[in-house]
């Protein structure tokens, strides 16, 4: 599967990228049906220590799955962000095999 990762306000570094692959690549195991993903990575300029943004765009046949997650780490998010997908794309087989 194809991710496309961008970052805003900031330079990615190639472990931060690679990590991300990792973990979107992950979610095959659960849906094999996934054309490719968008992820952008953000850093808003505030005194919040949770000023780092997470959206994760699945782009699966029939519609597009999209997670936003705020977290301190980038990791942090995009971990909660995958673990929200799991389950949807868990759901989403669910409703597949019921019908």
């Amino acid at each position: 599967m194809k991710v496309n990762v961008q970052s805003v306000n900031f330079n990615a570094d190639a472990s931060l990228i690679e990590f991300v692959e990792k973990k979107i690549n992950s979610l095959e195991k659960f849906y094999d049906k996934i054309v490719d993903s968008e992820v952008f990575l953000r850093v808003q300029q505030t005194s919040d220590k949770e000023n780092k943004f997470v959206d994760i765009k699945l782009n699966i046949p029939g519609n597009d799955l999209v997670v936003k997650k705020q977290c301190k780490t980038f990791e942090e998010g995009v971990m909660q962000a995958a673990d929200s997908l799991k389950r949807q794309l868990t759901k989403k087989k669910e409703k597949i095999r019921v019908k």
